[in-house]
């Protein structure tokens, strides 16, 4: 197995000892992403609502270094500061950025580092 990593400039910085993205034969790994800003690493938005713009622009950021767009997402996995409070408004920016058929998902309800969304992607392109 051949595994390549992606970087995006455009795209927070990681904060550990991960990349950013991966790409693994036809599908594209990205990692947890958080609501930094890409210049500063500072937290976007004081809400849900902003801070999973935030997240997602980071995400596509990361999938266009592999010709990928936010219709090539098959899988994400969204981690939610407060799950009761937060999900609708989330859900409302989230739905903004997808068409159907919508990629699968999982939101779970967890314990952020000073963060209230984070989500990590799985995508598919064709060699």
């Amino acid at each position: 197995m051949s595994k390549r990593e992606l970087r995006s400039a455009d795209s927070a910085p990681p904060v550990g000892t991960y990349s950013q993205g991966l790409v693994v034969g036809d599908f594209v790994y990205t990692s947890g992403m958080g609501p930094l800003d890409p210049k500063t690493g500072e937290v976007v938005g004081s809400d849900v609502a902003a801070q999973t713009r935030q997240v997602l622009a980071n995400l596509a950021a990361i999938l266009r270094e592999h010709g990928l767009g936010l219709d090539d997402v098959v899988k994400s996995t969204v981690h939610l500061q407060d799950l009761h409070r937060d999900f609708a408004a989330y859900d409302e920016v989230y739905r903004e950025h997808f068409t159907k058929p919508y990629p699968v998902r999982t939101t779970v309800g967890s314990d952020l580092m000073n963060i209230l969304v984070e989500i990590d992607f799985v995508a598919y392109k064709k060699s």
